[in-house]
């Protein structure tokens, strides 16, 4: 099995695409090969293909890293499933995995972060913690966003280190992950991380 996550920048129009695109794609390269396990197209699309327990902590990577543009946000479909076509560009190739996350990226509506696997019963439970954890998540701020995209990325590292490389305060990284509600978000991760490998 495998994982799709199907995305699409928010308001990408308001801002120049040089502010973002590096972005974008700096992000998607840290998962994969362009074009073969990521690609961009129609501007501010984007497919990724990533290990199905991956999946969610990389869609909240991509999230944080680019609500931490100004005005911007992404809306994201994970889609679980087969492989069953394997093409040199991501967008050619097919599989359960691709129809669940684009029928999935067609049904958000006000969630803009989702799953769609072959397991209802997950989907379901997973889907309503989701839209729980983006109560919190859709109101990131830039600074908040960014605190939560380097801590995601360093997981190792303490509030001490990461307060240094940010020039700011302990207690202000600690301030702003506690908003961010990162513990906590962690924690939906970690649930679906289990889950997802005892099913696949």
């Amino acid at each position: 099995m495998t994982s799709i996550i199907t995305g699409d920048i928010i308001n990408s129009r308001n801002i120049e695409t040089q502010h973002w695109m590096p972005i974008l794609k700096s992000i998607l390269n840290k998962y994969g090969i362009e074009p073969l396990q990521w690609e961009i197209y129609r501007g501010d699309s984007f497919q990724l293909e990533v290990h199905p327990t991956e999946a969610l902590l990389a869609a909240i990577y991509i999230k944080a890293s680019i609500r931490s543009i100004e005005e911007l946000d992404v809306r994201l479909a994970i889609g679980i499933g087969e492989k069953t076509y394997v093409s040199e560009k991501i967008t050619a190739s097919n599989g359960t995995a691709f129809i669940n996350s684009g029928e999935c990226f067609e049904g958000l509506k006000k969630s803009i972060l989702a799953i769609k696997s072959p397991f209802s019963d997950f989907d379901m439970y997973m889907n309503l913690m989701l839209d729980l954890a983006q109560l919190t998540m859709n109101n990131w701020t830039q600074k908040s966003s960014e605190i939560v995209k380097i801590a995601i990325e360093n997981p190792n590292a303490t509030q001490k280190q990461m307060a240094k490389w940010l020039n700011k305060t302990q207690s202000s990284v600690s301030k702003s992950l506690k908003i961010a509600g990162f513990d906590e978000i962690m924690k939906i991760e970690k649930y679906y991380r289990a889950q997802i490998a005892k099913l696949c």
